[in-house]
């Protein structure tokens, strides 16, 4: 317990460190800067980057970096070193405040969507004060923003911290409209629940499939999968302890609060939840965090897998994002105190949440689209592609009552008991938990649990933000016209509920019924991510961006064409290797399968054994063969025959080449469980999925 208490943060420029290292004036000047977006003037940026670097210098670091987030879906870096030479063959160690506050990135090779041609290459980031500083192998990482030469956005922290800005500006609109004249700013939270899969190193690396696309384009099904549930929260393997034991103290030196980890559903699956915090920090600590656990992993001899569906037939990873407000003196108003129907601000932000899901649920589904994810969604181990949100059965009742103008009644939590006389009693919660539903509120905030592992929780946030925040101003707009604003407020609720209801949804989200039920309520549901991104220019989505400054018409537009080129690049790369694979790997050794069997169906007929084993498997041999060898011919000319146009060519991959991968994969995975293990050139499911030990 002490090394912890010693070693927690040990690797940030954090608050601690800052008012050790700083005088008293430039600590405070610096916080003004992060809560009320001041800019910091140069005798003060000086006196930090000389803090930071020699607090960096003695913790071992010999370079540093701008680290920022790029709309490739990764983190970027370029490392520069302390050293200068200073003449006479010395040289010293040098950290400007302009090294600090500001640097330069070549633009042209990162996604622009067309707002940067290749020769304008001029790109900048920008210190994010907001997020600190850390040390990562000797190396000091300052995050930032990452912009263009003509300052367009070019990441996804960009677009959040305006997100952020926007909803702080209106939620402390409407908080002081419902007399709370004190709050100065309004913090969106998010704590991101991270699932992977670990798999052996050694079978991993004799897998291209898993190596060029992080997923298994090719498996039959192991005999076991997830059938009797004891991988969920079972025993954790040593071999596994012993990587989550050094992924916790590599994290915790970084400052991250890893709080829980335990097997999930799948074989080989597990999950790491961090505390709340500011989404900007959240979603930092997140991307570094994914970044920690594959270079741990490899140490352990295994590979972190973060795709949304590795492997068919068994669930996907998602990443739960648990998204809160809170205001500056630390209270959280999505918490419904002990009597909800009484709490009139708790119900106005609830209210706004709940018209922002509604009005902009295309928005909010385009936000975590992505061709894994699309794997992933509506398969009866996340939720369905359509967005609605779950409130439970206390909530539902009171805003009803409010609609239908009848006394709205208190609600006394009811205790919960064993039945057990030994076994404690404590109060029940207002809701329950309901894992089929996109969006649920889970006590005292929202669980988006659509988002897929691999992704940044950037975007997604910066859209709730963006959302919540319109709903917000249209709210703060009615209470400043109203003569008396209490009596507006029940109307406002009311109205709200009455218009923007059929969002709620608190049963099955997997029952086909709610799919047939979501249609009838004129809600949404977008299957796949070119679906989902054909309505991401639809003149609402755009005037909600630009209206909140989040994103201006033109940055919308690039992220549009970036989004879509993704995701057919992706699979473009999926199908690519499929071809290869079974080109250089399948078809050579069931071609040597099938040369034995040839040789041992002649000698039955030698034996006059007519359709003995080896004649019937020989037939089902080549008749599979050809089917994979003519669908494979049919895939490669498909990749060389794109329409023009983003969306087309999303579209020509969702509609043309996804269905041929498929059924190459069928015939191949029935020619896996008849040529045996002997015979095929690859690791199986029963090894990749029960391989660690």
């Amino acid at each position: 317990m002490t090394r912890i208490f010693d070693t927690f943060g040990c690797r940030v420029f954090n608050d601690e460190v800052m008012k050790e290292r700083l005088s008293p004036a430039t600590y405070e000047q610096l916080h003004q800067t992060i809560k009320h977006g001041s800019t910091l003037n140069n005798e003060i940026a000086q006196e930090v980057a000389d803090a930071m670097k020699q607090w960096a210098v003695e913790n071992g670091a010999t370079h540093f970096t701008h680290w920022f987030h790029p709309l490739t879906g990764a983190t970027a870096e370029k490392h520069e070193s302390f050293v200068s030479t200073a003449g006479g063959g010395k040289i010293s160690l040098e950290f400007s405040p302009s090294n600090l506050v500001k640097g330069e990135a070549d633009a042209s090779s990162f996604p622009s969507g067309g707002l940067r041609d290749t020769f304008e290459a001029r790109g900048y980031t920008a210190w994010d004060p907001t997020s600190y500083a850390f040390i990562k192998d000797g190396i000091l990482y300052i995050p930032t923003v990452f912009c263009s030469y003509s300052g367009e956005a070019l990441d996804h922290k960009t677009p959040m911290l305006r997100s952020m800005e926007a909803l702080s500006m209106q939620a402390t609109r409407v908080l002081k409209l419902l007399g709370n004249e004190n709050v100065e700013y309004v913090k969106a939270t998010a704590g991101a629940e991270q699932e992977y899969f670990l798999v052996d190193r050694k079978y991993f690396l004799r897998r291209e499939d898993l190596i060029l696309t992080g997923r298994t384009l090719l498996g039959a099904p192991c005999p076991k999968g997830q059938e009797m549930n004891d991988h969920y929260y079972g025993s954790i393997k040593v071999r596994v302890a012993e990587f989550m034991r050094d992924l916790n103290e590599e994290l915790w030196q970084l400052g991250i609060q890893a709080k829980t980890e335990h097997n999930e559903v799948a074989p080989s699956q597990h999950e790491l939840a961090n505390n709340f915090l500011t989404v900007n920090v959240s979603a930092d600590q997140n991307n570094l965090t994914m970044e920690v656990m594959k270079k741990v992993a490899r140490r352990h001899e295994l590979e972190c897998l973060l795709h949304e569906k590795p492997f068919a037939g068994v669930n996907g990873s998602g990443k739960h994002n648990n998204w809160s407000l809170k205001t500056d003196a630390g209270v959280n108003l999505l918490d419904p105190g002990d009597t909800p129907e009484e709490n009139t601000q708790f119900l106005v932000f609830l209210c706004a949440v709940i018209e922002a899901v509604d009005e902009y649920q295309d928005l909010i589904r385009i936000s975590i689209a992505s061709a894994g994810n699309d794997h992933r969604l509506g398969a009866s181990e996340a939720p369905p592609a359509v967005v609605s949100m779950f409130l439970g059965d206390e909530l539902t009742e009171i805003i009803e009552d409010i609609v239908n103008d009848k006394p709205v009644s208190g609600h006394r939590r009811e205790p919960f008991r064993f039945n057990v006389h030994t076994l404690p009693s404590f109060p029940r919660d207002n809701t329950d938990r309901n894992r089929t539903s996109p969006f649920a509120f889970t006590g005292n905030k929202f669980e988006f649990r659509m988002p897929g592992s691999s992704a940044s929780i950037s975007t997604p946030n910066t859209i709730l933000n963006t959302v919540v925040a319109e709903a917000l101003k249209h709210f703060a707009e009615r209470l400043e016209k109203a003569a008396d604003v209490n009596q507006e407020v029940h109307s406002l609720i009311k109205d709200t509920i009455s218009t923007h209801g059929r969002i709620i949804f608190n049963g099955n989200g997997y029952e086909p019924q709610w799919l047939k039920e979501a249609e009838r309520r004129g809600l949404s549901n977008y299957a796949s991510t070119p679906e989902a991104l054909a309505h991401y220019l639809d003149e609402k989505n755009i005037r909600v961006m630009v209206d909140n400054g989040v994103l201006s018409e033109q940055e919308c537009r690039s992220r549009y064409e970036i989004y879509l080129e993704k995701y057919y690049k992706t699979i473009s790369i999926e199908a690519r290797t499929l071809a290869d694979v079974v080109r250089r790997d399948i078809l050579p050794a069931v071609l040597k399968y099938e040369n034995r069997l040839a040789e041992a169906a002649e000698h039955e007929r030698k034996l006059n054994l007519d359709s003995g084993y080896s004649e019937v498997t020989l037939r089902e041999v080549l008749k599979r063969m050809n089917v994979v060898r003519k669908n494979t011919d049919e895939l490669e000319k498909a990749l060389n025959r794109l329409p023009e146009g983003s969306l087309e060519k999303a579209m020509y991959f969702r509609e043309k080449v996804l269905p041929l991968m498929a059924a190459i994969r069928e015939d191949t995975d029935g020619l896996e469980v008849i040529c045996g293990r002997t015979v095929w050139p690859m690791p199986t499911y029963r090894e990749l999925l029960f391989g660690v030990d």
